[in-house]
Parts: C-alpha cells; sequence; structure tokens
C-alpha cells in the first residue's frame, strides 16, 4: 500500500498542467481503445488504468488524501484532451472526477471511508431524486435504480439522489445518499447512439442500508454552498454547486470539436469534392467558408466555456455565493459552448461529405458521441436560456430547481 504522506508529497509538485501533459503521453493508446469502448459499450479497462497511473482521476480529490485538487478549469482541460480521442471515455474522466469533487465536500468521516486507503478511488453520481430512503436506526433504507450512472462500471462508491421519507412513508426531503459500489447492483441498459463507451448503466438499490453521515443536502448545497466539509479553507470545495456540475459537462465537447476540425483539415489535403472541377476540397472557396464557420463555433465554445470555469474558480477563491443571475448565465455559457460544438460539428459533415458517416470514419463517432452528449439536462439551451432570461428580466418563477 502506498504510504499516504508520500502520496501527499507528490500532490504538491503535481499540477493540472502535468496531468494534462500525462495525457498527452498515451494518447495513441486511448485512441486506439476507442473504438472498443464503442462497440462494447464501456470503456476500456486499459485506457481507465492508463488515465489512473497519469493521475487523472486525482485533479478532483482533496490534497490531503494524496490528491491533486487542481481546479474546476482544468477538469475542462483534461476532460477536453481525453475528448480529443475518445469522447465516451472523456464522459467517464468527467464525471468520475466530479464525483470526486464531491466527496470532497462532504464530511471527514466519508471523505475518510473513501479516500483514506486508496487516492484514486473513483464515485460516480445520479443527481436526480431516482430512489427512496425512509429512516432506521443510525440511516436509511434505500431502494430504488438510478439511470445513467456514467463510470459505474469502473467506479468504487456511487452516489444517488434520494427523496428522503419520513416515518408515515411520505416525502420530507431530498438529498444525495453514498454506498460502496459493491452493495449496488448494476443493470445493462445503456443502448444508445453515442457516448457508448461511457457505460450510463442503471444502479440498482436494494434496501442498502445508508448511515447518516453518507447523506448529502443537495437543496442546501444548491441554495447556500454550506457543503459539509470541515475544511473551509480548502477554496475548491467551495465552489458553486451546480454551476460546477454543469460546466464540467462542456469539457469532452471541446475536445471533440478540436478532434472534429482537426481530422476535416487533414482530408482536405488529399479528397476532393464529387461532381466538381475541385481536386481537392481545401481549393474549394465554399469548404474554405465553412471550415472557418466551424472553426470560429470551437473557438466560441472554448472562450465561454473557460470563461465559465473561471468566474467559478474565482468565486470559489474569494467565497462569494452567486446569485440566481450569475448562476444562471454560467448555465447559459456552458450551454452556449455545448450548443456551439454540435453546430460547428454540422459544419464539418457538410463540407467533409457523407463519406463522414462511413462506420469507418473518425467524424461519425465524434458526431455521435456529440449530439448524445449535448441532450443532458443539464445543458439542453431551452432551459438554460429561459433560465437566464428570467434572471435578467427579474421574473422570480424559475423553471429548474437546480440553478
Amino acid at each position: 500500500m502506498t504510504n499516504t504522506t508520500e502520496v501527499v508529497q507528490e500532490a504538491a509538485v503535481v499540477s493540472g498542467e502535468d496531468v494534462v501533459a500525462r495525457i498527452d503521453e498515451i494518447l495513441p493508446l486511448l485512441a486506439s481503445n476507442a473504438t472498443i469502448g464503442d462497440r462494447e459499450r464501456r470503456s476500456s479497462q486499459e485506457s481507465v488504468d492508463a488515465l489512473k497511473d497519469a493521475g487523472v482521476f486525482r485533479i478532483g480529490v482533496p490534497a490531503r488524501w494524496g490528491g491533486y485538487q487542481t481546479s474546476i478549469r482544468n477538469q475542462l482541460e483534461v476532460s477536453s484532451k481525453v475528448g480529443e480521442v475518445d469522447g465516451g471515455l472523456a464522459w467517464v474522466t468527467t464525471l468520475t472526477n466530479i464525483g470526486a469533487w464531491l466527496v470532497g465536500l462532504q464530511g471527514e468521516q466519508l471523505q475518510e471511508e473513501i479516500f483514506g486507503q486508496n487516492p484514486d478511488a473513483r464515485t460516480v453520481g445520479v443527481l436526480a431524486p431516482s430512489v427512496t430512503a425512509k429512516p432506521v436506526d443510525g440511516g436509511w433504507r434505500v431502494t430504488g435504480k438510478g439511470f445513467y450512472a456514467s463510470g459505474s462500471l469502473h467506479a468504487d462508491w456511487a452516489g444517488n439522489g434520494a427523496i428522503l421519507l419520513d416515518d408515515q412513508g411520505n416525502p420530507a426531503g431530498q438529498a444525495m445518499v453514498f454506498a460502496p459500489i459493491a452493495d449496488l447492483s448494476i443493470d445493462d441498459t445503456w443502448y444508445v447512439a453515442g457516448m457508448r463507451g461511457s457505460g450510463s448503466n442503471c444502479i440498482v438499490w436494494d434496501d442498502v442500508f445508508v448511515p447518516s453521515h453518507r447523506v448529502f443536502d443537495i437543496p442546501r448545497a444548491v441554495a447556500t454552498y454550506d457543503y459539509p466539509t470541515e475544511h473551509r479553507d480548502e477554496w475548491l470545495y467551495r465552489a458553486a454547486f451546480s454551476s460546477t456540475a454543469a460546466v464540467v459537462l462542456a469539457g469532452p465537447q471541446l475536445g471533440i470539436g478540436r478532434a472534429a476540425l482537426a481530422y476535416v483539415i487533414a482530408q482536405a489535403q488529399k479528397k476532393g469534392i464529387a461532381y466538381t472541377t475541385f481536386g481537392l476540397q481545401k481549393e474549394s472557396v465554399a469548404f474554405q467558408v465553412r471550415v472557418a464557420k466551424a472553426a470560429t463555433l470551437i473557438k466560441t465554445a472554448h472562450l465561454h466555456a473557460y470563461d465559465a470555469a473561471d468566474t467559478i474558480d474565482e468565486w470559489a477563491r474569494q467565497g462569494h455565493v452567486a446569485s440566481i443571475e450569475e448562476r444562471a448565465q454560467i448555465r447559459a455559457q456552458t450551454s452556449w459552448a455545448v450548443e456551439s460544438i454540435t453546430s460547428a460539428l454540422d459544419e464539418l459533415l457538410t463540407a467533409h461529405g457523407s463519406g463522414g458517416f462511413a462506420e469507418s470514419s473518425l467524424l461519425q463517432r465524434l458526431w455521435r458521441d456529440s449530439n448524445v452528449a449535448a441532450r443532458h439536462a443539464f445543458v439542453l439551451p431551452d432551459i438554460s436560456y429561459e433560465s437566464y432570461g428570467k434572471a435578467l428580466l427579474g421574473v422570480d418563477a424559475q423553471i429548474t430547481p437546480i440553478l
């Protein structure tokens, strides 16, 4: 077993930039396994192990436990780098790292259970309150199913949104409950068009006992950032809850966008345009315009996503509790970034031609992964823009409790 003191000493000298550089070194391996993940509907274990060895799953772990405790911006940098070669694996990276951050918000007892002997422990979560918890001595009995538990096939722990019941069985509150993945079962339900490698299956809670210290008050976290952690000096674990949970979902998209643009540009050096006089795509003005538009959309996505992440980091450093309008702006920026990537991919596919939809083409997998991820509830554009518009106009009646 690794000595904890030694791990903490290493963590002190490992930066977010170091982790990104380590991913660069293993990109060829991750790329070679991407089609396996897409085919088998779960990320390659070899790729997951390579990310672990590179320290990728420690960026959200507190330094006290041997983690790197970097930043919300670094979460985007890391997942986008993975997303350049494997969208499904990037999604697993995103949800696992935000899971580590989520554990960092918890009290010392739960943190020690998860990270005390293993700073690489991976926690996944389902925020939607899809299970019920009945009160018993010392805690709760939890039953139900949590759908779309991305990364659950490679997880050590899981969290799930829960409706807390009173002694009469009536809803009395909402929380997230945590348990070792070994206490749960996993239903094989992830049969989808894209992000197949994320293995976002259903976790099943069958009368699982959850002690009281593993129950996290979600409404309080959303409204006040008053988290259970005793370590209030660790600014990363003061970050805005819902804003953080949303913006990290843009990370894989950024990498997908970069990869698609690079692919189309490379192919344009040798691919013609059927039924025209153009021997090479790059000679066509129409092609040039579409590629420029796509590149600008991708750049726009990066500007908005990183600005949102930097803003969240700065709020956390200052201990600032963001207003509804500020949080709604973060959600809108995140959705704009994601929407910009999907629009850019449409431009690139049109420019590249129908060959991009061949199963042998990288472009179709990038397009599928991006479009499925873009439909996550936290980044749906219409919801985000309406929320922001209401906040700007002083309309009190918001349409989502998680803002």
